[in-house]
């Protein structure tokens, strides 16, 4: 039980890990853990627009655990220009320690569905991917832009995207 509750008090620093774009009516940024959430309730309304017949439950997992990384290396825009090699081998390291609190079994199975997410290969992975592009656009749309503008992201390098 003890590093079930280590594991859940680490996971409490996804909160201070903030991102790029405002929660509606804020001004302040989101956090990643507000983004993990979002993103799981987002794909709960939209499954029954999936083009085949997902595990939702899965899917939700996965979008819970997707970020969890950022706990020791934050958040990098998608727009970032490279890098992104030694940042996925730095999310690896950080979620086999971070998922490695756990005991065995329940780490193997979160690292698991973290590593099916970055491949992106089964349906449940392809549609959490889709969840998470679609979500810093519904909020940009609403918000004019504001995370675009004030990273100087052009509406070419969105659409690229």
């Amino acid at each position: 039980m003890q590093q079930i509750i280590d594991f859940i008090l680490e996971l409490e620093k996804l909160k201070g890990v903030t991102r790029k774009v405002r929660p509606l009516g804020l001004d302040r940024y989101e956090n990643s853990a507000e983004h993990s959430w979002q993103l799981a309730m987002l794909a709960v309304s939209l499954v029954r627009y999936a083009e085949s017949s997902i595990d939702i439950n899965r899917v939700v997992r996965m979008l819970l655990v997707h970020d969890i990384g950022e706990i020791d290396t934050g958040d990098t825009m998608v727009f970032t220009e490279g890098g992104w090699e030694e940042r996925k081998a730095a999310e690896l390291a950080a979620v086999t320690r971070i998922f490695g609190m756990l005991p065995e079994n329940q780490g193997a199975g979160f690292l698991e569905l973290w590593q099916e997410f970055e491949h992106g290969e089964t349906p449940e992975a392809r549609f959490a991917h889709a969840v998470d592009r679609a979500m810093p656009v519904l909020l940009n749309l609403a918000n004019e832009g504001q995370s675009w503008r004030e990273n100087g992201i052009s509406y070419e390098r969105v659409v690229r995207r």
